[in-house]
């Protein structure tokens, strides 16, 4: 009978490569969005049923376009990373390369749209 320890049943099996990265950056990304989202709600929650030009007028000072920016921002790439991750798990071969490709592009893409919305609005 051979006594292991778990370091040497776990030699050969192959490293982990960027996990620990990959679930550090998932934390700060859900630890900003803590902080996020309930600023981004109370900052555009009283400009519900206002009139467009004070829509207006609100939406292009800074601090709003910035909290917005923000949220936009970290919560598709946290949105991304975390598809990645379930995408990992439950799809193989070549259709997870594309599926996580498909993905990453309507991610970003749709930060984008969002991006250029406020700046349209903020400009």
């Amino acid at each position: 009978m051979r006594y292991l320890t778990d370091r040497k049943r776990a030699v050969g099996m192959g490293s982990a490569k960027s996990g620990v990265h990959h679930f550090w950056t998932m934390k700060v990304q859900s630890v900003a969005l803590l902080i996020l989202i309930p600023l981004f709600v109370f900052t555009y929650g009283p400009m519900l049923g206002a009139p467009h030009d004070a829509v207006l007028d609100y939406f292009s000072r800074p601090f709003p376009a910035i909290v917005a920016a923000l949220t936009m921002i970290v919560g598709f790439k946290h949105f991304a990373d975390g598809a990645q991750v379930l995408i990992e798990d439950y799809v193989h071969g070549t259709a997870q390369k594309v599926v996580i490709i498909l993905v990453t592009c309507l991610s970003y893409a749709a930060m984008v749209t969002g991006l250029f919305a406020i700046a349209r609005i903020a400009l």
